[in-house]
């Protein structure tokens, strides 16, 4: 099998969602570290500019967002599967927690943190990213709010562990147990975890959980820069196996189309659509750099327009 590559970055929550989903799967795979904030050329020139991280590589196939590279990694590996109960709880749950929870998460950490953050960072995510001011200043005052905010989702996942489930959606993982610990997973890293635990009053069966979550993590085979990734792409061939002719809203095979996250980064892909169904769409891009790739998205969160309709 042509190798797996992450683009990641090592305090990106979501990238330590996919660091685990590998671990758990089992799969070796190699890193390559990209940078915070962009410019990231040689990952554009892959994806098109989708610039939210992380991003998953197979040869010339690459997949975007968290959801997408989770259904990829499960058609590489189907077991152990991600979804041991079905997908359709895990992917509600993930969906919603990814986006309940983010910036509560992200304004605590910045009350912990906010003064060590650097200033590109902070006017990145603030005009490029969220659309709002993360700084210290403008989270301080909000502090009460996110405690308030986190401490009950903690004690919702405490009632979903109960005291019969291991995880959340019953007795194995499942892609909710790696998406609700990663942005638990966020704070603990940087403010600590006896800080983190008494402030948001997290149950034992919370932080018991958490430890045999944080043990599936798994370390890369290798670090590669790059341009290595760049070639891996440009020397391969798109050959996941995806194949649907089945949009939901009627986009023909072969449209030219926009893709774009309706959330936050709001940065468009273009490419001919290749593959899709309900579930993940596939559009084709191809540059001198890369050759021919298949970029991968899933529905869910994003919006789909013919290129000529997109704004």
């Amino acid at each position: 099998m042509t190798d797996i590559i992450l683009h990641h970055y090592d305090l990106s929550p979501f990238s330590e969602k996919i660091r685990l989903a590998l671990g758990l799967k089992r799969l070796d795979w190699s890193s390559v570290k990209v940078e915070a904030v962009p410019p990231r050329p040689l990952l554009d020139a892959l994806t098109g500019g989708y610039r939210r991280l992380p991003v998953l590589q197979v040869g010339a196939d690459i997949y975007c967002d968290t959801e997408m590279i989770l259904r990829a990694l499960e058609r590489i590996a189907p077991e152990p599967s991600l979804y041991p109960d079905g997908e359709g709880l895990a992917k509600a749950l993930s969906l919603w927690w990814d986006r309940s929870t983010w910036r509560p998460a992200v304004g605590l950490l910045v009350g912990h943190i906010g003064e060590h953050l650097p200033e590109a960072f902070l006017k990145d995510r603030k005009d490029n990213y969220l659309g709002y001011d993360i700084s210290k200043p403008a989270m301080d005052p909000l502090q009460p709010i996110f405690v308030q905010q986190l401490a009950a989702f903690g004690e919702w996942l405490t009632s979903m562990l109960g005291t019969r489930n291991a995880c959340l959606t019953g007795d194995a993982v499942s892609a909710a147990d790696l998406t609700c610990y990663h942005s638990l997973w966020l704070l603990r890293a940087n403010a600590g975890a006896e800080v983190i635990d008494r402030q948001l009053n997290l149950s034992p069966a919370v932080t018991a959980w958490m430890d045999r979550i944080a043990a599936l993590k798994r370390e890369p085979t290798r670090e590669i820069d790059p341009q290595a990734a760049v070639d891996a792409a440009r020397d391969g061939e798109p050959g996941d196996g995806f194949s649907a002719d089945a949009d939901p809203s009627g986009l023909a095979l072969g449209t030219r189309v926009s893709v774009t996250p309706d959330d936050n980064a709001k940065v468009p892909v273009f490419g001919e659509i290749v593959a899709a169904d309900a579930q993940e769409i596939v559009i084709a891009r191809e540059t001198p750099e890369t050759g021919r790739v298949h970029v991968h998205f899933p529905r869910a969160g994003f919006e789909t327009l013919a290129a000529g309709d997109a704004a």
